[in-house]
């Protein structure tokens, strides 16, 4: 038996078997946790339902959401209160900017629009999810888990607005941490080092970042969708029970390092 027996979450933001939420997913499933999914479009259902038919999850659980529209949201958990008497957690693997924003010198790519769009889907969503999600896990020791980036620190080339956007998703868990804790609910989030996803193929020079964090990180490599998986099976388990509000790093030590192990 598993160390998530008898758990149910809800993962948002699978969008191909290389994303970070298929590697949360199957080391979910792994130790025992029931998960329902959802799909932004009818091009993702097929994807997802591959997944969880491959993880012998219920297909019935399945639910479209575009997390741009907070009609959506809430009709995914209107629907999942009709299979399940609650909720234990809630996995927001979300983040988009149009590509024009991730191409070019920060300055030069930015626009209004572009910071509106990143900062409601990459961002806002995160609270959107706590806010519908809230009457089904309050009460149940429940976590949410939210996937960020180093650049919500640091500046990374190319990165631009979606580095604005992490820096206000990891406040964001920060601000629910501290409101639902007194409601039993854990938020968190993994910022994982450079991983290729599809949504990181449209980042300018993402070759050159994978080059970058290999050089930089003391274990000399970058991590898999695997690795970042256990940690989140982890943090969002009652092994991970007295913390919150916490980011953690999965990426082989590279954000450590204020040089590469070459320039020294």
């Amino acid at each position: 038996m598993g160390f998530m027996a008898g758990k149910k979450a809800l993962i948002v933001g699978v969008a191909s078997e290389r994303s970070i939420a298929t590697g949360i997913a199957v080391a979910f499933a792994r130790e025992g946790c029931d998960i329902a999914f959802t799909y932004q479009n009818e091009k993702l259902l097929s994807r997802v339902t591959k997944l969880a038919e491959r993880l012998h999850q219920n297909t019935d659980l399945l639910f479209p959401c575009d997390v741009a529209s907070d009609d959506e949201i809430d009709a995914v958990f209107a629907a999942l209160g009709k299979k399940w008497d609650g909720l234990d957690i809630i996995v927001h693997s979300v983040g988009y900017a149009p590509r024009e924003q991730l191409a070019g010198g920060f300055v030069e790519s930015i626009t209004r629009e572009g910071y509106r769009i990143s900062h409601d889907i990459s961002a806002y969503s995160l609270a959107a999810l706590a806010k519908a999600g809230l009457p089904m896990m309050e009460g149940r020791n429940a976590a949410m888990l939210a996937m960020t980036y180093y650049a919500a620190e640091k500046a990374v080339p190319s990165y631009n607005v979606m580095g604005l956007a992490k820096a206000s998703l990891e406040a964001c868990v920060r601000f629910l941490a501290a409101d639902l804790g007194p409601k039993g609910i854990r938020v968190n989030a993994i910022s994982a080092g450079a991983i290729k996803t599809l949504a990181a193929a449209g980042i300018g020079g993402f070759r050159k970042m994978l080059s970058y964090a290999r050089k930089a990180a003391p274990l000399q490599r970058t991590v898999t969708t695997e690795e970042v998986g256990n940690t989140a099976a982890f943090l969002c388990s009652d092994l991970a029970s007295g913390i919150t509000g916490e980011i953690t790093f999965v990426d082989a030590g590279a954000n450590i390092m204020a040089m590469t192990l070459d320039d020294t």
